[in-house]
């Protein structure tokens, strides 16, 4: 067998170490975490108890300055609900969304850089809403001041160059003659 390929796990009867043996019965444990099995030797004939766990698999995320730390999701689901304050998007969405950024960073890698997180929840916040996108855009992306929140009112705008036209932010009085 080549190097760093797992041979099959084969379990020995703790009596006489044979390594042929029957299950006889099966069952859940922990919640569904394990599975407690006990077995026959087919040598033998004495029965023993074996245990069948799934090592969680630590998922990591890469800080900007190198640092590793364990993957969150509660700081992602706090980012979004600051996003969407006052906005009219249901906890269960938020909930799914949480869950489904979780899934496509992690799908095929167990450590992830937090850029690559914030650009897929910015992402989905810019079809999900714009003003929550652009809440959370304005502190993911640090905006230093009011230019460079103009700029990226003008990219989602889809209006590079061009100011968005917004109204003035006092009421215009007319003179009444």
């Amino acid at each position: 067998m080549a190097a760093g390929i797992f041979e099959p796990f084969i379990m020995k009867c703790p009596y006489c170490g044979n390594q042929e043996d029957k299950v006889i019965d099966s069952r859940s444990i922990k919640g569904g975490e394990a599975i407690r099995r006990r077995r026959e030797c087919l040598k033998c004939g004495n029965r023993f108890t074996s245990y069948e766990e799934i090592d969680e698999v630590v998922r990591m995320v890469v800080k900007k300055d190198g640092r590793r730390e364990p993957f969150d999701r509660a700081k992602i689901r706090g980012g979004l609900l600051k996003a969407v304050e006052k906005r009219e998007i249901p906890i269960d969405r938020i909930e799914r969304i949480v869950h489904d950024i979780e899934a496509e960073v992690f799908r095929d890698r167990a450590e992830v850089p937090t850029r690559d997180i914030g650009e897929l929840v910015m992402h989905i916040l810019h079809e999900l809403d714009e003003v929550a996108y652009v809440r959370f855009a304005s502190v993911y992306r640090q905006f230093s001041d009011i230019t460079e929140f103009m700029n990226e009112l003008k990219t989602m705008l889809g209006k590079p160059g061009k100011a968005p036209d917004l109204p003035d932010s006092k009421p215009r009085r007319e003179d009444s003659e």
